[in-house]
């Protein structure tokens, strides 16, 4: 998708869907799952978290009230759910072995009541040098796992999750908040302006090829690694809820919400229209040799969500239509699942770049 001069007007009316529809995990998707070893059986469901007897407002590193309040539990019900979380926590990180348990303890558990998943949030702490790390409880929603996955096939990135009947298990993917690296980093003179920029243009390539939705700045986080010279910078996305589930294209591009407005603004003062071109082509030749070295597994799971409902008809009609309108192309006019609208778009998408990959022999 172009990025040029910004339109507020067109920004700002750019709003996805208030409340989206969980949709359940079909015996096609389930068997996939857990072919890659996504499903496996957990000594908890996500409704066993939801009948806590008191809450309170957290606050962050700053002092200041977030999205989160910390649950609590009655003390009969805590001892089941510490130990169940701990041996979850011991599953996404290293494959089921409770060798080191022992040194593992909940701190806190929170809920989130903002937005379409209501995840929990666990809170896992090292007795003995009070590490700590998280991970999320969220209902399981097919669309989602859709999103995850392609995620780890597509990105740069890797993601760990695991799913179990109406149980989501998800990693806690690192890095700043990208509202709050805005508004507190982005005008720092350390700051490389024109890698941020460069990369800012490549997830908007990535999120816009995948159709991976409401990309507003709080559904990523922002990553700095120091180099030898400077910083690089990764954008990835945390929030994948709405994976092929709007009907307005522009959804599918970060550029289009308000809440990236200052990211859009470097983009167009650091780089030309040729590097912003070039940056975008190399963001989908590198898309297109990572569904050729997963050449097998995409396919798999790319002809299951063909066969999928994760929107609504008025929905995928919109989208089907308008990507026809912008494009032209036949075949988007024919599709009837947002799964079959994906697979003409990233055809479309990267056909100039699927070139270069090298032919592999046999079939």
């Amino acid at each position: 998708m172009k990025i040029s001069k910004i339109n507020l007007e067109q920004i700002v009316a750019n709003k996805p869907s208030q409340k989206k529809i969980t949709y359940p995990v079909n015996p096609a998707l389930g068997q996939y799952l857990k072919l890659y070893g996504r499903m496996v059986n957990l000594p908890l469901e996500y409704n066993d978290l939801v009948h806590f007897v008191y809450s309170r407002p957290t606050k962050d590193a700053n002092g200041e009230y977030n999205q989160w309040d910390t649950v609590s539990y009655d003390l009969y019900q805590w001892e089941y759910i510490r130990k169940s979380l701990v041996i979850i926590y011991a599953q996404l990180k290293t494959e089921g072995n409770l060798t080191f348990i022992n040194q593992l303890e909940v701190e806190r558990v929170e809920y989130c009541g903002f937005g379409n998943s209501n995840p929990f949030r666990i809170r896992i702490k090292n007795k003995f040098n009070d590490n700590y790390d998280h991970f999320y409880v969220k209902k399981a929603d097919a669309s989602r796992i859709y999103g995850l996955e392609l995620e780890h096939i597509l990105s740069p990135n890797r993601l760990t999750y695991l799913y179990d009947k109406n149980t989501l298990i998800e990693e806690h993917i690192p890095g700043l908040p990208g509202d709050v690296f805005i508004n507190q980093y982005l005008d720092k003179a350390e700051i490389n302006h024109v890698r941020l920029a460069k990369e800012f243009v490549k997830f908007n390539e990535r999120c816009y090829t995948r159709l991976l939705g409401d990309m507003r700045s709080y559904n990523y986080v922002v990553v700095m690694t120091p180099d030898v010279e400077n910083f690089q910078y990764r954008i990835r996305a945390i929030d994948f809820d709405q994976q092929s589930y709007e009907g307005r294209k522009m959804l599918y591009a970060p550029q289009y919400f308000k809440e990236n407005v200052p990211m859009i603004e470097n983009v167009m003062k650091m780089l030309n229209t040729e590097s912003i071109m070039q940056y975008q082509a190399e963001e989908r030749t590198s898309i297109a040799f990572r569904i050729a070295a997963s050449r097998y597994r995409i396919k798999s799971l790319m002809d299951i969500m063909a066969e999928d409902e994760i929107s609504k008809p008025e929905k995928t009609e919109q989208l089907k239509n308008e990507l026809y309108q912008t494009y032209g192309l036949a075949p988007y006019k024919k599709s009837v699942t947002m799964g079959q609208i994906l697979k003409v778009h990233m055809k479309f998408k990267l056909q100039s770049n699927l070139i270069y990959v090298p032919k592999m022999k046999g079939k």
